[in-house]
């Protein structure tokens, strides 16, 4: 008999058939390969989806959009204020990241995660607005300011220039040894 994927295992199946693959592939069939139903599908693509993967829909099915593919992808502890949000994200679209989300590890209610997709400085202004508005509250504030950022940059370089700088602000956590996997 042969052992259930866990969701996360599943989630990364989805995402290397469609690496693989050169042409959409239906709900259906990554239902199949997988074990579950279409409808667990699709809710595992918006999983995806707002963990960053640009999947695209067609009638024929799913595909990655490969346009993105120079991006490269880090994820950084980072600890600081509310009111060192719009440094911070200044910080990093000055050196050239996008912020595709922000995440927090909560004891009780596990991991969240919510897309930001930060580009520019236009996009922080919109993003602290609606913070100071009263609209939201940072989602660093259920977590004791420790939350994670998925940054996309060009390069390796301009990751490694941010997290140069995320440190030298001292907005750079450490991992804790259970953090390695998520």
């Amino acid at each position: 008999m042969e052992k259930e994927l866990t969701g996360t295992e599943r989630r990364k199946m989805i995402l290397t058939m469609m690496q693989q693959s050169q042409t959409p592939i239906s709900g259906s069939t990554l239902g199949k390969k997988t074990g579950v139903s279409r409808q667990a599908v699709v809710q595992d693509i918006a999983l995806l989806r707002t963990e960053g993967y640009p999947i695209c829909s067609t009638t024929k099915g799913y595909y990655l959009d490969r346009t993105d593919q120079n991006q490269r992808m880090r994820t950084f502890k980072v600890h600081h204020t509310n009111d060192e949000v719009e440094d911070e994200l200044n910080a990093i679209v000055d050196l050239g990241g996008t912020v595709v989300d922000v995440m927090v590890n909560h004891r009780a209610y596990g991991k969240m995660t919510a897309a930001l997709n930060i580009k520019c400085r236009r996009d922080v202004r919109v993003f602290v607005e609606n913070i100071r508005s009263g609209k939201s509250a940072p989602l660093l504030n259920v977590t004791s300011g420790y939350h994670f950022h998925k940054v996309s940059a060009d390069s390796e370089t301009v990751l490694d220039e941010i997290e140069r700088m995320l440190c030298e602000r001292g907005y750079l956590a450490e991992l804790l040894p259970y953090e390695k996997e998520l």
